[in-house]
């Protein structure tokens, strides 16, 4: 029926065009963002698991940067040992020194202002060395290495390296005269067993704490490809689909156009 009123055939290829042009503005926005999921009307439940994935992938990253503060917090305790270590070998070179007669004891007394000297620097050590704040080396507190869910950690514990009785036991030991020079030796080789347990308990410590890092590196390449499965979008299928959709929309307009001038097909009629 030819009609001027109602226009039905134009009401239906804008409502056809209205349709290509929301496909084609949500091709071009999953091209533009790289997402096939953009908002939750995309896919609710998708979003839901891209999101709890998301959550999880961030936690890990975390908690690798946690494991890796930790090997650095490590890294500090050990390298003071190390100068503990120095230390006690010449403590323990000047104990040997000072248990052969052929010094004096103005000699030994010499050697042994070094030896204090030395025991000292332990000391000085043992207190001030810290990492952010945390002191390892002069109490034998835990320090827990978090990573991943509530029980995911890794405890490493503190060692008491003072030179006191509850450390090193190296307080009041003298190289003065021969006989306690003697008996520094074995007191020495005490305190260099207890500082090796100690900085051996850091390495393996470290070890475990790198091959931690590791495993977390593992879970993360691994979910944000289980992400990226879900939400990314395909580009070659979203381009296919943008360009059936501009064909669409180019001929719905043209179609549109056709529409609208039927109606002046009544108007030869009307003259």
């Amino acid at each position: 029926m030819l009609a001027i009123k109602n226009n039905i055939m134009a009401a239906n290829a804008a409502r056809h065009l209205g349709t290509s042009y929301d496909a084609l503005a949500k091709s071009v926005e999953r091209l533009s963002s790289g997402l096939r999921i953009n908002s939750a009307k995309d896919d609710a439940a998708g979003l839901a698991v891209r999101e709890l994935m998301r959550a999880d992938i961030a936690v890990l990253q975390q908690g690798g940067r946690n494991a890796l503060d930790g090997i650095s917090m490590l890294q500090t305790m050990e390298g003071a040992l190390a100068t503990v270590d120095t230390a006690l070998v010449r403590m323990k070179q000047l104990a040997e020194q000072a248990a052969t007669g052929s010094y004096s004891d103005t000699q030994r007394t010499i050697m042994d202002s070094e030896f204090d000297e030395m025991r000292q620097e332990i000391e000085r050590i043992a207190t001030s060395t810290e990492f952010n704040g945390i002191g390892m080396l002069d109490n034998s507190a835990t320090v827990s290495i978090h990573f991943g869910d509530l029980t995911d950690k890794i405890d490493v514990a503190g060692s008491d390296m003072t030179s006191a009785s509850g450390g090193l036991n190296i307080t009041g030991v003298t190289i003065a005269n021969v006989n306690s020079a003697k008996a520094a030796l074995a007191t020495l080789d005490s305190a260099i067993s207890i500082k090796d347990t100690a900085r051996a308990s850091f390495g393996y410590k470290m070890n475990r704490l790198e091959s931690t890092v590791e495993v977390l590196n593992i879970q993360v390449e691994n979910l944000m490809a289980a992400e990226s499965r879900i939400s990314d979008v395909d580009v070659a299928t979203e381009m296919a689909t943008m360009t059936r959709n501009q064909v669409l929309a180019q001929a719905g307009t043209a179609m549109l156009a056709q529409a609208n001038a039927m109606p002046q097909m009544a108007l030869t009629l009307l003259r």
